[in-house]
């Protein structure tokens, strides 16, 4: 599976004003979530273009796998693989019998909106305000157009790269929790 999506660093006052738009341009609430991700690193992944990741969100996990597809659009494209996994603690047990380790962690709070075949997601990390856009490129632009946010700047750097530049380092694990 391919994930299109775009990514954009918001404002205090920016997100205010998507979570004010999103509804009245016909967007419904799906959810809101907490996640704690950590990333593993081993001899089999190359760090500059896929992770493997352990998603937490309440007792449910996913574990996925994304490399990204080369580009310079701000519409970025990668195969994406992920399965739920009932079990995260012997997942991690798994993962480190096969040289797996952690290398990142970062926190997040997540509200899932939907409008049309898109899913736009406003999400609150220890470093900052962001939105990403994902579904078709078309479908994208059209979202970025009904939202009328004026300012909005796109965001190149995944949040493993932010988590790199602005988390802590604990024996070799970077850390960006709140």
């Amino acid at each position: 599976m391919i994930e299109v999506e775009k990514k954009f660093r918001l404002t205090k006052r920016q997100r205010d004003a998507v979570l004010k738009r999103l509804p009245e341009v016909g967007a419904s609430l799906e959810g809101e979530d907490f996640e704690e991700n950590t990333l593993y690193k081993g001899e089999a992944l190359n760090s500059g273009s896929c992770v493997l990741r352990l998603r937490r969100v309440g007792r449910n996990a996913t574990l996925t796998y994304k490399k990204r597809i080369p580009g310079s659009s701000a519409i970025k494209q990668q195969r994406e693989e992920e399965t739920a996994v009932d079990d995260p603690e012997a997942m991690e047990a798994i993962l480190g019998a096969l040289g797996f380790t952690p290398a990142l962690v970062y926190e997040k709070r997540r509200q899932t909106w939907r409008l049309g075949k898109t899913e736009i997601v406003i999400d609150v990390l220890p470093f900052g305000l962001f939105m990403e856009i994902e579904g078709r490129a078309t479908e994208i632009k059209a979202v970025e157009r009904k939202l009328g946010v004026k300012g909005l700047r796109a965001e190149h750097a995944t949040y493993p790269q932010l988590t790199e530049q602005h988390g802590e380092s604990y024996d070799g694990l970077i850390e960006a929790r709140f």
